[in-house]
């Protein structure tokens, strides 16, 4: 399982959110991005692949987008069809893997915002997963997805973190009303090139007492430039835009160095070859 697999991570998944984007903030204008997107390419309609609470999905709904929503977590479906009833939004949103789900229509904009692609853990299953989405795009449909430059000295540092090494990220303030503290051990495998470990929830009290305390599993993989551009030749795509961050700065497309500036988002947008 994934952290985002459990129903006290979903709750709380917007509140500590924004704890963490005020401290290190790389998604600003990401909502606005990818309505600009969609209004571009989402003319056959839309669907936002891990989906997570809504934050894209419910943004583009609301601004006329016509689009459906997939998560693999269910608990975190729930939240976000909840949400959608709160907004009077009638949509579709439906647990399901995206190395295999199908909705029953064609798409012309697939979207998988932020990291949900690099919770693919594998070569294979990123694989299985462009191959399957490229099955629900329309001809010449137009696939998004994120990832980050891998930085050495963070894998390094990384390469070296135990599973009891916890460092802080956030505090915020959870949907019981309560102060959490959000710790992480995450580690990193050069071969796999997996990220994996735990992050540690430890909630308080009024009076500054430690009332729970949760570990939650986290696995993502780190996909180099040059793998990403492979994948999405064998698997029928083209590359046709690469963005660095929200804010519509495009990057060389014959460029293929990489690690320029640590967790910065990379943008693909890649066409369906047909």
């Amino acid at each position: 399982m994934d952290l985002h697999d459990y129903k006290d991570v979903a709750e709380n998944y917007d509140l500590y959110l924004q704890s963490m984007y005020r401290v290190f903030d790389k998604h600003e204008n990401f909502q606005e991005f990818y309505l600009d997107l969609a209004r571009k390419y989402g003319q056959g309609g839309v669907v936002d692949i891990a989906c997570g609470t809504g934050a894209v999905l419910l943004y583009l709904a609301q601004n006329g987008i016509e689009i459906d929503g997939s998560d693999i977590s269910e608990e975190m479906c729930k939240v976000a069809a909840q949400k959608a009833a709160n907004l009077d939004l009638d949509l579709k949103i439906y647990p399901a893997d995206m190395t295999k789900f199908s909705s029953g229509r064609k798409y012309s904009l697939a979207i998988i915002a932020r990291s949900g692609f690099m919770h693919l853990p594998s070569q294979e299953l990123q694989i299985a997963a462009l191959r399957n989405i490229r099955e629900q795009l329309l001809p010449n449909g137009i696939l998004t997805f994120n990832s980050f430059d891998p930085w050495p000295p963070i894998q390094a540092a990384q390469m070296n973190v135990g599973p009891e090494d916890f460092r802080f990220d956030c505090e915020y303030i959870n949907s019981n009303g309560n102060k959490e503290m959000i710790y992480n051990a995450i580690s990193y495998d050069p071969y796999s090139q997996q990220m994996s470990g735990n992050w540690k929830f430890v909630e308080y009290n009024d009076k500054g007492e430690v009332i729970a305390e949760r570990l939650r599993p986290l696995m993502m993989r780190q996909t180099y430039r040059s793998e990403i551009r492979l994948l999405a030749e064998l698997c029928g795509f083209e590359i046709i835009d690469i963005y660095r961050g929200y804010k519509g700065d495009k990057e060389d497309l014959n460029d293929i160095s990489s690690a320029r500036d640590f967790d910065s988002n990379i943008i693909w947008i890649m066409r369906r070859k047909d």
